[in-house]
């Protein structure tokens, strides 16, 4: 017989390896514990209600199928909200991108308070989009005569434009495009600035040595082409954020009358949906389960088209 092969004893986690898994959890745990309750298990039980009968209630009997689905897709107020998305995105995503992207070119060339440029521009992150818009709606774009725009209307002897209630021609995109534009521009200008210093600088030198001259040109084919994958990084942030807008639609155009019929994206649609009158939160559900579908599939789409996660040549 083979003799018997000794084995040793694998070692056993020291004390100290021990504490950094106690402290470690001690540390995660809560946060992990809420991450699940109030994140993971809501999204699942939204899932859950999508296929049910749910008026006014969260603890449903009787099962729909997929008749909250056909509704929602039907429906043309949905449908219409989907378009003001469209709408919305094709003004803010490019107008927040070529914005914050020039903002970033002209801090980075600063030789003196650059650090205090960054701040100012990156300052209005931290406002609250609800006290935005209310500076916006009552101070800036008020209806009234008072307001900052009309006064300076008046100016040139115009007369006063009620903003937020004109369709015709849409002024309250103006409204909305650029508080959402003040909000989020400093951050996307930090990002454009951190890809922006990790270009390197003998890229320019040999640039300059092959003759190409400063500006247009050396932005073009040296500056752009190396902030390749935080403009696709950038990019897919606006387009997710544009479909989560809400905060600034309600509190802008929401008023002791209600919402008004125009400019509702998905988010104001489904929180009348479920939260309105009727309460249905199995349509609200379906809704918000086709929502965040059609977000993964936009985001899939664009990273795919971009060549997010490519290796480079």
């Amino acid at each position: 017989m083979p003799p018997a092969v000794l084995r040793s004893p694998k070692p056993k986690a020291t004390r100290r390896q021990r504490n950094r898994t106690l402290w470690f959890w001690v540390f995660v745990g809560p946060f992990a514990v809420g991450l699940a309750l109030f994140t993971y298990v809501p999204l699942g039980w939204s899932v859950v209600l999508s296929f049910f009968d749910a008026h006014n209630t969260v603890t449903p009997r009787d099962f729909a199928g997929l008749g909250n689905y056909r509704r929602i897709l039907s429906d043309p107020e949905f449908r219409s909200s989907l378009t003001t998305f469209a709408v919305f995105s094709a003004i803010i995503v490019p107008a927040t991108f070529a914005l914050s992207l020039a903002l970033a070119l002209a801090v980075n060339r600063l030789r003196w308070a650059q650090a205090f440029f960054r701040s100012v521009f990156f300052l209005p992150t931290a406002c609250s989009y609800v006290v935005a818009a209310l500076v916006w709606k009552m101070s800036i774009f008020n209806g009234v005569r008072f307001g900052l725009a009309n006064t300076v209307l008046g100016w040139f002897g115009a007369e006063p434009v009620a903003w937020l209630a004109t369709t015709h021609p849409p002024w309250y995109w103006l409204v909305i495009g650029t508080v959402r534009l003040w909000l989020q521009t400093g951050f996307y200008m930090i990002l454009f600035l951190a890809g922006l210093q990790r270009i390197p600088v003998r890229l320019y030198e040999a640039a300059a040595l092959d003759g190409a001259r400063p500006g247009w040109q050396t932005f073009r084919y040296i500056t752009f082409p190396a902030l390749r994958a935080t403009s696709v990084a950038v990019a897919l942030l606006l387009v997710i954020n544009a479909f989560q807008a809400f905060d600034e639609f309600f509190n802008l155009l929401s008023d002791a009358r209600g919402y008004p019929p125009y400019a509702r994206p998905p988010l104001v649609y489904l929180y009348y949906t479920a939260l309105g009158q009727g309460q249905d939160l199995g349509l609200g559900s379906a809704g918000a389960v086709v929502l965040a579908l059609v977000i993964a599939v936009v985001t899939v789409v664009q990273a795919r088209w971009s060549g997010l996660g490519r290796k480079e040549e």
